[in-house]
């Protein structure tokens, strides 16, 4: 899941790094995420993995890092087959 975070991440959010200079737990935004790059990262993710990211998890914590987003995809994914 993290190589396809890390694929999303390298086409939609315009770092100013490459995310393989990144570890999993550094904080995009001090790589250059911007709010404006996170709403394209948001749609991949959900495009990707099948997924809806409700309003309340839509936070600067959910896209600070591979590790946040693949947590939250992994949630979304056990409350989803759990419904």
């Amino acid at each position: 899941m993290k190589t396809e975070l890390r694929r999303i991440l390298s086409e939609s959010a315009r770092l100013d790094v490459s995310i393989d200079t990144l570890s999993d737990s550094d904080d995009l935004y001090a790589a250059g995420l911007s709010s404006l790059a996170t709403v394209h990262v948001m749609l991949a993710i959900e495009d990707e993995f099948g997924v809806e990211i409700p309003d309340h998890m839509l936070t600067r914590r959910l896209f600070s890092s591979v590790d946040s987003l693949a947590a939250a995809v992994e949630e979304l994914r056990r409350s989803q087959a759990d419904a």
